[in-house]
């Protein structure tokens, strides 16, 4: 019956320290966010420029989220041409972990924008512990229409229900 305690009582201190969030002052490599094109008009017509700019909003949004929150987001230089070959670092089967490890951090972030039309966007944001390649944070969310505010509340909402609960 102690051992029954004991084991509870750990377990119900772990659950609440993951529910606290991530300590202030974690290391965190955040690999960037992928973007996966499924629709017929990318396939006809390529990359368009307004989601090239898109993605990178949504990244320094994310950025400066983590920071706000007092993260410290690692100089991802070192892995620079690692991940320039790689189209989704969200997919790569654990090589955000190994990256994030060999950069020193905490823990590797990644995510990724799938466009499916115009009108369905979905997004994806995850947080994986760089020791044990545990996923401890993850939220994916469709929106509608390709705008450059769809896109910031798609995000905004994944930060603060998934990572930063409000």
């Amino acid at each position: 019956m102690k051992l029954f305690i004991v084991l509870t009582v750990v377990l119900l201190l772990n659950a609440s320290a993951l529910a606290e969030g991530l300590p202030r002052g974690s290391k965190v490599a955040f690999l960037g966010l992928g973007f996966v094109d499924m629709s017929t008009e990318g396939a006809f017509n390529g990359e368009r420029d307004d989601e090239t700019r898109r993605l990178a909003l949504l990244e320094q949004l994310v950025v400066n989220r983590f920071r706000n929150e007092g993260m410290i987001l690692v100089d991802i230089a070192p892995v620079a041409d690692k991940l320039d070959s790689i189209a989704n670092p969200g997919n790569c089967y654990g090589c955000d972990v190994r990256m994030a490890k060999a950069l020193g951090a905490d823990f590797a972030l990644v995510g990724a924008v799938h466009k499916i039309s115009n009108l369905i966007i979905s997004m994806n944001l995850f947080l994986r512990d760089a020791g044990t390649g545990k996923v401890l944070y993850a939220r994916a969310v469709d929106v509608r229409t390709n705008t450059d505010r769809s896109w910031s509340r798609g995000m905004n909402y994944i930060l603060k229900t998934a990572f930063f609960k409000e």
